[in-house]
């Protein structure tokens, strides 16, 4: 009801009528977001969903993830509006790993002081990242929790759900000897590593806001806080022409943790290393840290946010889908017999 209040909770620092109206200003951005399977409004208790048909054995999959201490940034340049698209990409990126298309999209908003304008713009970043992924933003969830939170910060996670059909399903244990691995480039760090990104940087302490030679002159803040890249569109339209055995979202544990995910026992990905291309932020954390080239590979993404396997008589072609539909992708490396599922050379 719009004329509901308690002064008692208010009192303890909880304004309802702010949930109400963050609400209100968030609708325009969630409409953006609405897809045929959409079967609620916003407001209900629960977001409700028609599944596709034509799917012999529908497998649904699900992602859960957060945006991590990125947003600290966020809050030290006010800027809301981009850390939802990295809330998203990090769910829907995880998903498509699997060969599934997203139907929908929940976000969970925890908040010292409920500012309905902030709020917006964080929702407002989560349906730009539905709309890139052809997700439903169909719930979510804003906590007001005063004395938990300061007043000026928040945390963000999400949770996204997809729909594969079982026979599709990228199976990595059809992987051989011989295959190629693609990669595809991200648009800077990411969303993973900022913990050790704000400690090379003294963020919070230093000042990020000034044009930076090695970055173009952008600043250290702006090009931190680019967004994450999402990969569903190309990703979708590669499985859709070519046969793809391996799929990985490159995050925290950079290299070595997250490509050996899509890759058998007894075959690994030999890259060569000068074949990797690194945006410049990443040369500037590795000198600034003092960290050695295998931390660095092992903590970031480095240039790479998603690798594919592809058969080598494939790769021509996959490479042709992947920039047609918007990711300028290359050749990284090749799978190879080996006990080391991940081989920097």
């Amino acid at each position: 009801m719009s004329d509901s209040r308690s002064l008692s909770y208010a009192e303890a620092g909880v304004d309802i009528t702010a949930g109400y109206k963050a609400v209100e200003l968030m609708k325009k951005h969630i409409a953006r977001t609405v897809t045929p399977g959409v079967f609620s409004d916003v407001g209900g208790f629960g977001g409700l969903f028609k599944l596709p048909t034509g799917m012999s054995q529908p497998v649904l999959v699900s992602g859960t993830d957060g945006v991590g201490t990125k947003l600290k940034l966020a809050f030290i340049l006010d800027k809301h509006d981009t850390v939802g698209i990295d809330c998203v990409a990090m769910c829907v990126n995880d998903v498509i790993c699997c060969g599934a298309k997203p139907l929908f999209f929940l976000d969970y908003i925890a908040c010292g002081k409920n500012v309905p304008e902030r709020i917006e713009q964080i929702v407002k970043g989560v349906c730009d990242g539905c709309v890139r992924s052809d997700a439903a933003l169909i719930g979510g969830e804003t906590a007001e929790m005063p004395g938990f939170y300061p007043e000026n910060e928040y945390d963000l996670a999400g949770f996204a759900v997809g729909i594969v059909d079982k026979e599709k399903i990228v199976d990595k244990t059809k992987m051989k000897a011989g295959d190629v691995l693609i990669a595809m480039p991200s648009t800077g760090v990411h969303s993973n590593g900022f913990s050790l990104v704000r400690k090379v940087f003294g963020v919070g302490t230093n000042d990020i806001t000034r044009p930076v030679a090695e970055l173009g002159g952008k600043s250290l803040g702006e090009t931190l806080l680019t967004p994450t890249a999402i990969y569903v569109r190309p990703i979708l339209a590669l499985l859709e022409e070519v046969g793809v055995f391996g799929i990985s979202h490159i995050t925290g544990g950079g290299f070595y943790e997250n490509i050996p995910r899509s890759i058998p026992d007894g075959l690994g990905a030999v890259i060569e290393e000068r074949a990797v291309k690194t945006p410049p932020i990443f040369a500037l954390i590795e000198k600034a840290g003092k960290i050695s080239r295998r931390d660095m590979f092992n903590t970031f993404n480095m240039g790479v946010g998603m690798t594919v396997v592809v058969r080598k008589t494939d790769a021509d072609r996959a490479l042709s889908i992947l920039k047609a539909n918007g990711a300028d992708a290359y050749i990284l490396g090749e799978i190879a017999e080996s006990e080391d599922k991940a081989v920097l050379k």
